[in-house]
């Protein structure tokens, strides 16, 4: 097997540090003769390393050169939920989720819509073959090859789920970027949408298929309990397919909101994996220091934080080990703005109605991505709206990680 270096990868002798969330690694003398095997990407055996660098995702599975994939095309089922429009002629296998009229060549059909969820799982008793693919009807499938050239990631027995990645519209929450991940609730690429996924049909069947009881976030739900399931689920950017934007800018907006409601459920379902900030003790009180105005006790805090690290690491140079503490603080301040224009917005509002400091912030929450406040506003509008629902305020809850030295 040959593995591809995350971009987080810094290597100090027998020191590494990667993954998402970045862990220390240190090496033995063959773990070391293992780890520059894989920089030179050259092929491994599996061992206990690799499979702790995998699965934090240190390290990323490259295709090898051994010949064909165990499964080819013919091995997976493209099922695909629609409801109006006309059928793909493509050969997916296309559930009519309660058109109105019947779509025409649609292998099965509900009576009533009951959302994407139902209309995939109710498709299961169709497929005969030991993958799924599911595919929505505005994602447009380049040929098949696309197929092809993931399936090699099922040669790994453990794999239940890999998805491509989704382009479409700028700053698309489908679209998770250019680089490979292991896909879990807390990393970099936390979950995947299920415009574009194939699944191993026993883990689908494993986990009970998709909550029917979710008509958005369905997606997520399923990733993460596959997780928890045991199962890997990966994301690989190498292949492509075209997700269609809504053609109005009222239609976009309304998915977003759509999105946002899927938010409450999904936080009482998994807590703690949708917290909007993720930060540990120190980095914390440095941000509520600056927020409030007392900027040279926050550097302050932000340095002598950042230097402590330099003690706790004493393999990693001390210049690495202090940029790597202060980069931990810039990061989190680009969560505490996306944070802001995403799902306290409503509180900043109030707050700069209020006051001028309050003003200051909801500024600089927009100021952090201009392109993308319209759709993160009306993705936070469906966050309250969900919560109002729900009774709860779990998708506004930031993560607090241990205090550096302190128990979790």
């Amino acid at each position: 097997m040959r593995y591809g270096l995350d971009s987080s990868w810094q290597r100090f002798g027998r020191v590494v540090l990667a993954g998402s969330p970045l862990r220390l690694f240190r090496l033995t003398t063959g773990g070391e003769a293992v780890v520059e095997r894989i920089e030179s990407r050259g092929d491994v055996a599996a061992s206990t390393l690799t499979e702790r660098l995998s699965d934090a995702g240190a390290i990323h599975p490259l295709p090898t050169d051994e010949g064909p994939s165990r499964f080819g095309v013919d091995d997976v089922t493209v099922v695909t939920p629609q409801l109006g429009g006309a059928v793909h002629p493509d050969g997916r296998l296309t559930v009519d989720d309660g058109s109105s009229p019947p779509l025409s060549g649609a292998a099965l059909r509900l009576e009533i819509n009951r959302g994407p969820a139902a209309a995939r799982n109710a498709a299961r008793p169709l497929v005969d073959t030991p993958l799924v693919a599911f595919v929505d009807d505005d994602v447009t499938m380049p040929d098949p090859t696309w197929l092809s050239a993931l399936l090699w990631h099922f040669d790994d027995p453990e794999v239940g789920l890999v998805a491509p990645r989704v382009r479409g519209e700028v700053g698309s929450p489908l679209d998770l970027g250019d680089e490979p991940a292991r896909v879990r609730a807390g990393t970099r690429v936390s979950y995947v949408p299920g415009a574009a996924i194939v699944m191993r049909v026993d883990a689908f069947d494993q986990i009970g298929g998709f909550d029917e009881r979710l008509r958005f976030g369905e997606d997520v739900d399923l990733v993460w309990r596959l997780d928890d399931a045991g199962w890997r689920c990966r994301y690989d950017p190498a292949v492509a397919v075209w997700h269609q934007p809504r053609p109005s800018w009222s239609e976009r907006l309304g998915q977003h909101v759509g999105y946002g409601t899927s938010a409450a459920p999904l936080a009482l379902r998994h807590p703690g994996a949708l917290s909007p900030v993720h930060v540990n003790g120190w980095t914390a009180a440095t941000w509520a220091l600056a927020l409030i105005g007392q900027w040279v006790p926050a550097a302050t805090l932000g340095v002598a934080s950042s230097a402590a690290l330099v003690h706790k690491l004493p393999d990693v140079p001390p210049r690495a080990a202090m940029w790597l503490a202060l980069r931990g603080h810039l990061l989190a301040g680009r969560q505490l703005t996306s944070a802001g224009r995403r799902v306290w917005w409503p509180m900043l509002l109030v707050g700069a109605v209020l006051s001028r400091r309050g003003r200051w912030l909801l500024l600089l929450a927009v100021l952090g991505n201009v392109r993308a406040t319209p759709t993160d506003l009306a993705y936070g509008w469906g966050v309250w709206t969900g919560m109002r629902r729900l009774r709860t305020w779990s998708p506004l809850v930031p993560r607090l990680n241990a205090w550096p030295g302190r128990p979790r």
